[in-house]
């Protein structure tokens, strides 16, 4: 039998444009990382799910998480 997760939406900004996104967070996918582009500016924005369900955002380009 299949377990389901309950998705958990969360508002962050657009590390480029500032602007505010509504993105879902999946509890079965804590500590990896994923790219998302930005609904407005089109830029490539890396996301990480935290343990404690907050949502950790930076640039392509920047240095890593941690």
């Amino acid at each position: 039998m299949d377990e389901f997760t309950a998705l958990t939406e969360t508002r962050t900004y657009c590390p480029y444009c500032g602007e505010g996104l509504s993105v879902l967070l999946d509890p079965s996918e804590m500590g990896q990382d994923y790219i998302e582009d930005c609904q407005v500016c089109c830029r490539p924005i890396v996301m990480r799910c935290e343990a404690d369900m907050s949502l950790a955002v930076r640039c392509e380009d920047d240095v890593s998480f941690e």
